[in-house]
């Protein structure tokens, strides 16, 4: 079967309807089907968009109906411990509320909250529904995860999910709380590697706030210093020293089938990350299309391979 990998959608309905349309994927009694391909989401449905429960409307009977399925992305754990109640706080949730940390919380979920704040049935199911999203897939063919694929973190939390690699409440708990092994587990799943940068150094991020760690290429064993592997924009990239970064930072992928990641709010003609690793997101969410990866079996990936969807 081949497989049409969706990057991050971040409430935009439309460009999912046409991204859909121009695969292939056709309206069959309220699913979205393809007769011989299938849709594999890699999270991040909500948040910033116009249309959050359009989103879901199409993507979830697509996953329940199985021509499509999903990973968690982690606007849907933040979704999750926002909704989930702290047991060691009295009235305070895993994701805080309050204070200057709980404004800028509900500042980057006011999309979805607008549509579901006011539903509190419907905000349960789909809070069950992201509980049933996966943490990764590893399929025959192919991996997919949201936004680091780290076979050493894997293994360890993996004795700790559910099923099908699944978070239930205890470990949502447990994950979001900070300096817990479990908070560095998941969170380097779901956002990635990130480095601290040596004593003076920083960058502005695009949303023009100063920043002192980075995410990494860790995908690229080779890029060693922090210059070649920082995820920043080109006009950061000088400001970085070309002094070597730690080495678990740099993990490199080997593995023996390609791998699909999300998160990374790419810009430009999309691209492969390596002959093994592609990223499709695209920053739909920020004014850019929605990408998917159209894969039929291929062991080497093509940048040729992409369809966006405008």
């Amino acid at each position: 079967m081949g497989y049409d990998i969706i990057g991050d959608v971040h409430g935009q309905a439309g460009k999912l309807r046409a991204l859909l349309a121009r695969l292939g994927y056709a309206n069959q009694e309220g699913v979205m089907r393809h007769p011989e391909r299938m849709a594999i989401f890699v999270g991040d449905f909500i948040d910033r968009g116009p249309h959050q429960l359009e989103v879901l409307d199409i993507v979830r009977p697509m996953v329940e109906e199985g021509s499509a399925l999903a990973t968690m992305g982690n606007h849907e754990f933040n979704a999750i411990a926002w909704y989930l109640r702290d047991p060691d706080q009295d009235d305070e949730y895993l994701r805080p509320r309050k204070g200057e940390v709980g404004e800028k919380n509900r500042h980057q979920h006011a999309a979805f909250l607008a549509e579901i704040e006011h539903k509190p049935d419907l905000h349960a199911d789909i809070i069950d529904w992201f509980l049933s999203l996966p943490l990764w897939l590893d399929l025959p063919e192919l991996r997919v995860i949201h936004a680091c694929w780290h076979p050493e973190f894997m293994a360890e939390l993996e004795s700790h999910l559910k099923p099908g690699r699944l978070l239930d409440e205890d470990m949502m708990v447990k994950a979001s709380r900070k300096g817990t092994r479990e908070y560095h587990l998941v969170e380097t799943l779901l956002k990635g590697i990130e480095v601290e940068l040596p004593p003076g150094c920083s960058f502005k991020d695009k949303s023009g706030h100063t920043r002192r760690e980075a995410r990494t290429r860790w995908w690229n064993e080779a890029a060693k210093t922090y210059r070649l592997a920082a995820l920043v924009s080109p006009e950061s990239e000088p400001q970085l020293p070309d002094t070597d970064i730690p080495e678990d930072a740099r993990i490199g992928y080997a593995g023996d089938k390609p791998v699909f990641v999300g998160h990374y709010w790419m810009t430009g003609e999309p691209e492969i990350l390596s002959s093994t690793v592609a990223c499709v997101d695209y920053s739909a969410g920020k004014g850019g299309p929605l990408v998917a990866y159209r894969w039929s079996g291929e062991q080497e990936l093509t940048s040729s391979q992409f369809v966006l969807s405008h």
